[in-house]
């Protein structure tokens, strides 16, 4: 899940374009504005003197610097609105002659102060999306493609409901999770047997999301742990872009961690996972685990307080049935 140092390089360089094509996209729209509305100009130039009148103010009458100030303000807001008037009366938005940022939170620099920007942190997740081929296959595992037919309509015994009507439960539980995200914190927990959707609804959310702007990392177990081995074993491998990555784990809106159950448990492991969990917890940050293992696994394989932060905070949706994925692929010969 590395990001290469060129690449990082890269996405630096792409902000540096977005800031200088809106920069000429401003001028453009100034030498337009300026030679039909020749007013505007005037007035674009009084408002960029105001900082040199405020300087000879301070230094012609520092006892008046106060009632200066505020007698420039006005001036500035009255000369403010006429330009939004000329404007209006021109048929153009009164904000048109403002620099338009694909990101405003950074004004495409990607970093607020010293902070990277979510916008930053989700083309970072985006550029290893692309390296992984996951990018296509949210075009096709999404909430429009889920087709509830490979599901079975025989009642289970056990469950005593059938696949399909806990699969169509299971999908409004994660459709309402979309769109409810920014108002109602939660996290889900899949878990049921390989081959029944497990992972295709994981899938499905992080498009939905991805869509809204939202920044989603995708991680297998194998993939998480990993990350975190190497932070700890290989400190002098770690680089500004990894760190990054690590960060993320912690920050991005949504952490989907799927196949948790598969990887080699060890004291490490552990640790990792539980204050990944918990700290996510603490700062409301949403979580997706999908597992193999059953709730009783779970005592077996993890310990106590990591089994308690999951099943006390998450919501447990049980996947059963036939394995579709078999039925998938020899759908095709069916129906020959």
């Amino acid at each position: 899940m590395s990001i290469r140092a060129s690449q990082y390089k890269q996405l630096l360089r792409e902000y540096d374009q977005k800031r200088t094509l809106a920069q000429h996209l401003l001028r453009q729209k100034q030498k337009e504005i300026y030679s039909k509305i020749p007013e505007i100009l005037q007035i674009d130039q009084a408002l960029s003197s105001t900082g040199i009148e405020i300087s000879k103010a301070i230094l012609q009458s520092p006892n008046k610097v106060t009632e200066l100030i505020e007698s420039l303000e006005k001036k500035n807001l009255n000369l403010i609105i006429r330009k939004a008037e000329l404007l209006h009366t021109h048929g153009y938005p009164k904000n048109y002659l403002e620099i338009s940022y694909e990101c405003e939170k950074c004004q495409d620099t990607g970093y607020i102060e010293s902070t990277p920007c979510s916008c930053l942190k989700q083309r970072l997740i985006e550029l290893a999306y692309t390296q992984s081929n996951l990018r296509n296959i949210l075009e096709i595992e999404n909430f429009e493609h889920f087709d509830f037919q490979f599901y079975s309509t025989d009642v289970d015994p056990e469950m005593k409901i059938s696949p399909r009507e806990n699969m169509k439960r299971i999908y409004n539980i994660c459709v309402r999770f979309v769109t409810t995200f920014d108002e109602e914190f939660s996290n889900l927990i899949f878990y049921g047997n390989p081959g029944l959707g497990k992972t295709f609804l994981c899938n499905c959310i992080a498009k939905d999301l991805l869509d809204q702007g939202k920044t989603v990392l995708y991680l297998t177990a194998f993939q998480l742990f990993k990350i975190f081995e190497d932070h700890k074993f290989r400190p002098d491998e770690h680089t500004e872009e990894d760190q990054s990555y690590l960060d993320a784990i912690f920050d991005v809106d949504l952490l989907i961690i799927d196949d948790l159950g598969t990887e080699f448990s060890t004291a490490l492991t552990g640790a990792e996972l539980f204050n990944c969990l918990n700290s996510r917890l603490l700062d409301k940050k949403s979580t997706i685990i999908s597992t193999n293992l059953s709730p009783g696994d779970w005592q077996n394989q993890y310990s106590s307080r990591i089994v308690s932060r999951v099943f006390g905070h998450y919501k447990a949706l049980k996947f059963f049935g036939e394995d579709i994925r078999l039925k998938k692929k020899y759908a095709p010969i069916a129906n020959h």
